[in-house]
């Protein structure tokens, strides 16, 4: 396992370089190597380059020296959320047990930026304000719209203990969990379903927050959380992909495709960052602090960098054979696109949509962390098949519109009623039917037949059936890339749809 000291950067192609700053003498000579090692291996370098960060902050400073105020913000006091018992305090605050001597958010002059938790008092009860913390942000200072975000830290585990790297989208116009949020990582104890060996990567937004978000979890294949390790994600037009320690093996992707039907994807707006280590209460996720659980509490970040990708091509779209599709069949209903990308492009997400009325089409490329992408990684090519659901149409009978049967029914019931009743009386006058009654009632039933038939001469248009109208429509597959501006497609291709 690293020592929380441990240093680690990463150049163009991914390999370690030494951080600078106070070790400033030792980079040159970590540059050499590293473009010794980049030369190399060239041929071998696989996914997009990234460059150098376009945002970062290496904590590469000397002891004492304040946390940049140009770059982190802080949220302070209690916030009244989760259930949580933190009070958070920024430097030099002396209120709600926090000691300007002894600051929860510090720069320790060997790289890193400390966040401590401390101990303050007894209560578990949510919001008691029983631990002090930190919580920073850099809303007001940098808030971004896509790139490659990533964290480099060590964590503390024990009860009650809730280490967090995340975003926040623009609240301007929008309140939470409709401005979305993305947590890169997030870890509590086995008793919340993670533990030591496991964080929690999750998107949130309108109707898929909370326990509801979409989320999975890292298992740490050796080591755990207490080690230096690099938690990130890609983020791009309707796309974000989750890794840990390296970027070119990510381990869980979501789309705009993922979200639950009729809720917005809520993540091509801008963002920003926030670092936090909460404390648990009664009730909450990570359960109530105890008195195993240490204090202080640390978290150790090394640095905190922001990324943009080089331009991405727009991928080729070969054309697609036709779908001839009978409303609500299930077969003939699918056709393939071959795609292509440059080698290394990362992933290009897919979607598609139809105008065929009562219909939807949806992607399938057969990847396997998302069937909404391709990822050009390791590949140049890809295929697309796309499927059409239709609606079924109800039978359609052969005589007027269904109201006036449903009138003539009526019409030829009463006729009924009316000859069953003259019979009934004819008998119980001890005469026999008369052919007359008997008569006007077989009129009467006829003519209320005669008028669901005629449909009234063809005046009242007959109703759509229901389902996908037959005629010819078109199906339009959509393409973004990891640079593109997520509201025009980088390309697309359109697949003829007829509906029997």
């Amino acid at each position: 396992m690293p020592s929380p000291n441990a240093r680690s950067r990463r150049d163009l192609a991914g390999n370690p370089l030494r951080k600078s700053g106070v070790r400033g003498s030792k980079l040159a000579v970590s540059l050499l190597v590293a473009s010794i090692v980049t030369l190399g291996s060239a041929s071998r370098v696989r996914g997009q380059d990234w460059g150098t960060p376009v945002w970062s902050d290496e904590f590469d400073v000397v002891s004492g020296t304040p946390i940049d105020p140009t770059k982190w913000g802080y949220d302070t006091g209690i916030l009244n959320v989760n259930n949580e018992v933190e009070y958070y305090c920024s430097p030099g605050m002396t209120t709600g047990g926090c000691v300007g001597t002894n600051p929860n958010a510090y720069l320790d002059g060997n790289g890193n930026l400390i966040i401590q938790a401390i101990n303050v008092g007894t209560s578990t009860q949510a919001n008691s304000g029983s631990w002090t913390s930190a919580r920073l942000k850099t809303e007001g200072l940098e808030e971004f719209q896509y790139g490659r975000v990533e964290a480099k830290m060590s964590l503390p585990t024990g009860p009650g203990l809730w280490p967090a790297f995340w975003a926040l989208g623009d609240s301007t116009g929008c309140s939470w969990p409709a401005c979305g949020e993305i947590d890169y990582m997030e870890n509590v104890p086995t008793s919340g379903g993670l533990g030591p060996t496991k964080i929690s990567s999750t998107i949130h937004g309108p109707g898929y927050y909370g326990a509801n978000g979409l989320s999975a979890i890292y298992t740490f294949p050796s080591g755990d959380v207490r080690g230096m390790h690099i938690y990130g994600a890609i983020w791009s037009p309707n796309m974000v992909q989750f890794y840990v320690d390296d970027p070119t093996k990510v381990f869980f992707v979501r789309t705009a495709s993922d979200v639950p039907s009729g809720q917005p994807w809520v993540f091509n707006r801008k963002f920003f960052l926030l670092l936090n280590l909460a404390i648990g209460g009664d009730g909450s996720w990570p359960g109530a602090f105890d008195a195993t659980t240490p204090n202080p509490a640390v978290m150790t970040v090394d640095y905190v960098r922001i990324y943009q990708a080089a331009p991405v091509t727009a991928p080729s779209m070969g054309n697609a054979a036709a779908i001839s599709v009978k409303a609500g069949a299930t077969t003939g209903n699918t056709s393939d696109i071959s795609v292509g990308e440059k080698l290394g492009s990362g992933r290009v997400y897919f979607a598609c949509t139809t105008t065929a009325p009562k219909a939807a089409c949806t992607v399938n490329t057969g990847d396997a962390l998302n069937a909404n992408t391709v990822d050009f990684s390791a590949t140049a090519t890809g295929t697309v098949t796309v499927s059409v659901a239709t609606t079924a149409n109800s039978m359609v009978l052969p005589f007027g519109s269904w109201w006036r049967m449903l009138e003539a029914a009526r019409f030829a019931f009463a006729a009924l009623v009316a000859v069953l009743l003259l019979g009934f009386a004819a008998r119980w006058r001890g005469r026999a039917l008369r052919p007359a009654y008997a008569l006007g009632g077989v009129l009467l039933l006829c003519g209320g037949l005669l008028l669901g038939c005629s449909g009234g001469g063809g005046s009242t248009p007959t109703p759509p059936p229901g389902g996908t109208t037959p005629g010819s429509y078109t199906v339009t597959v959509n393409a973004y890339t990891l640079t593109g501006s997520g509201t025009t497609p980088d390309a697309t291709a359109s697949i003829p749809l007829s509906v029997n």
